[in-house]
């Protein structure tokens, strides 16, 4: 079971994501409000798997609380909710912890998906959002196209398609402890600090093309 909360200034997307989410029979809607202080207040007594967050609150930006919230709560994955697919906003979240970012004009069947997947330990991005996020000229943490190896870039790939360390052992033919040791090299190698970092990284550096 998924316990999702929602953090959103507007009442009717809130109402409209209760409607789309109640009947699923492997999530509990444990909670919704309106702004970032309330969130934090609620976490103080309620364990909560995924919290589905706005970029934009009222009291503080969506980057501000999704930091907050994973410094305090680790275990607790962000998913960003947002009308703008501007740089700024989807690098922010990112930067700042969250698993994903997905747009306000997605479908159910994207919204199920990013939530599993975030609940599940992996990244995702709405192609909107993977779009804004694509380098122009340079890429602003100044790296391009650092050197990997073949294998690290197979990981790679596979990391930024959601797999876990097990799932790629499994289809590289190699032991999950090697996952891991590639996975830390390249999280050195990108200067990231977890595997959405470690993707956005990625993509800045044009190395999933």
């Amino acid at each position: 079971m998924i316990r999702l909360y929602f953090v959103d200034d507007q009442p009717l997307v809130l109402e409209g994501l209760r409607s789309l989410l109640r009947s699923e029979s492997d999530i509990e809607l444990v909670g919704q409000t309106r702004n970032g202080q309330s969130c934090l207040s609620f976490l103080l007594d309620h364990s909560t798997d995924v919290i589905l967050m706005d970029s934009i609150l009222p009291d503080i930006s969506g980057s501000d609380l999704c930091a907050t919230i994973k410094a305090r709560y680790p275990d607790t994955m962000v998913l960003g909710l947002s009308s703008f697919k501007e740089r700024k906003y989807v690098s922010s979240m990112m930067d700042s912890g969250a698993s994903g970012y997905l747009l306000k004009n997605a479908d159910k069947e994207e919204l199920l998906q990013a939530i599993h997947l975030v609940h599940a330990g992996k990244t995702y991005l709405s192609s909107g959002a993977a779009q804004a996020i694509q380098p122009a000229e340079q890429p602003a943490n100044g790296q391009r196209n650092p050197h990997l190896t073949k294998r690290e870039k197979e990981i790679l790939l596979l990391i930024a398609e959601g797999y876990t360390n097990p799932e790629i052992a499994e289809k590289l033919f190699i032991s999950a402890t090697t996952v891991d040791s590639h996975r830390k090299n390249l999280l050195a190698k990108l200067n990231a600090r977890n595997s959405a970092m470690l993707v956005k990284c990625a993509i800045d550096n044009q190395l999933l093309v």
